[in-house]
């Protein structure tokens, strides 16, 4: 995203869709993601809860992965369809494989790089998914993804 877009909008928020990087701590895993929404869930499962993850859903085609997968570990539990990803060096957890869409990426928005010193996490309205009770609530977060 350039510097005009961003100030496009007096908020900062550019304009949707939009393409921003992003990438784990220590530079090695980076990634670009179109965002056509700026809604992200707070899951309180086990792992999202333990990691900090606020996610966006992007489909498979709106995320390309562009340095680090020789970097990325996997972490698989309960049905092993959900791949959690994570940087072997340092350990961050930028996106990964969602359960609930095993077609698409779930972008950590704490992960997107600054964009004129703005962390763009605060443009996302947050919405609560109780993941505690996964199978319960899973169809009604699928429909709105």
């Amino acid at each position: 995203m350039t510097t005009a877009d961003a100030t496009a909008n007096p908020s900062g928020r550019p304009q949707l869709p939009c393409q921003l990087e992003g990438g784990c701590h220590c530079g090695r895993v980076q990634f670009s993601v179109t965002i056509r929404s700026y809604e992200a869930s707070l899951c309180n499962c086990s792992i999202c809860q333990m990691k900090g993850n606020l996610a966006r859903i992007v489909a498979a085609q709106d995320f390309v992965l562009k340095t680090g997968e020789d970097m990325l570990r996997r972490y698989t539990f309960n049905t092993g369809t959900a791949q959690h990803l994570f940087c072997g060096t340092c350990g961050i957890h930028a996106f990964y494989v969602p359960r609930s869409h095993p077609d698409s990426f779930s972008v950590n928005v704490r992960c997107l790089h600054l964009v004129n010193g703005v962390a763009p996490a605060t443009w996302f309205e947050v919405k609560a998914f109780d993941g505690q009770n996964w199978e319960r609530n899973v169809a009604e977060f699928r429909s709105q993804h």
